[in-house]
């Protein structure tokens, strides 16, 4: 059953309930510059839909450690739905010229890549490395977010745990493994992969999702890439960042590498 949380179980009317009057106010340019104000919504809007994000992964995976097939897939269509969401706000910022975003550029200390939930999803996907913590503090709220998803296993391990659930002979050395460590593509894994093909059921639904997700994010990637470049060329990001050299170096890396490689054998 689920339960009213909080402290105010008062009936709220549609403003109060979605606290508009503090969301309104968050919005707070540094300039007097028109372009600015699009600039911040759109980056607030990104990281409210990463803590959605955040919150689906969580979801799913829980869904999968329980071997519900139909939540697992419901999750992963709805975090699909969500990917695209955000792929799209990166064309709202190219509706911004280069020099309609110099003209606020040098009030901006930070950049996208010291997005701390956007790190957390990237871990949750799978990635591991002290250069996912190193731009943050010790000890701060960020840097143990980060850490901590880092020593649980990533989705594509849920993924595995849950066909192991369903009848296949997933390797043990997979499902042991030690999470802190990034994962390696496996012959092994695409063999079991490859049966959950020919089965051609909901487990083969799930992992066509999957290859969606990572579509998606790759497609994500690539925008990103193209809209730094389409505003501020070759010069450095903002806050120091490569800037989009850097983005387009993170082009063609699949976050499910074993869903790719079995192309070829199907």
């Amino acid at each position: 059953m689920w339960v009213v949380t909080g402290e105010d179980t008062a009936v709220l009317d549609y403003s109060a309930y979605l606290a508009l009057d503090e969301l309104m106010a968050l919005q707070r340019p540094r300039t007097d510059v028109p372009d600015e104000l699009l600039f911040i919504v759109v980056h607030q809007a990104h990281e409210i839909f990463f803590k959605l994000i955040l919150h689906e992964f969580s979801e799913m995976q829980r869904a999968l450690s329980e071997g519900d097939s139909g939540g697992s897939l419901r999750r992963l269509n709805r975090l699909l739905a969500v990917f695209r969401a955000v792929v799209g706000h990166v064309g709202l910022i190219e509706t911004m010229t280069a020099d309609q975003f110099n003209a606020f550029r040098s009030v901006l200390n930070g950049s996208g890549f010291q997005s701390a939930q956007f790190r957390e999803i990237e871990a949750v996907l799978g990635r591991r490395g002290d250069a996912m913590v190193s731009q943050y503090p010790r000890h701060s709220a960020e840097r143990t977010a980060i850490t901590a998803a880092m020593t649980r296993p990533p989705v594509f391990d849920s993924v595995l745990r849950y066909l192991a659930q369903h009848g296949y002979p997933v390797p043990q050395d997979r499902l042991h493994r030690d999470v802190s460590l990034p994962q390696a593509p496996s012959e092994a894994v695409q063999s079991v992969l490859l049966r959950v093909y020919r089965d051609d059921g909901v487990a083969a639904q799930l992992c066509e999702r999957l290859l969606d997700l990572d579509e998606l994010i790759q497609e994500w990637r690539y925008r990103h890439a193209k809209m730094a470049e389409r505003i501020i060329g070759a010069k450095p990001g903002t806050g120091g960042s490569a800037g989009a050299a850097y983005l387009r170096g993170t082009l063609h890396q699949p976050v499910f590498p074993d869903l790719w490689a079995i192309r070829s054998e199907m």
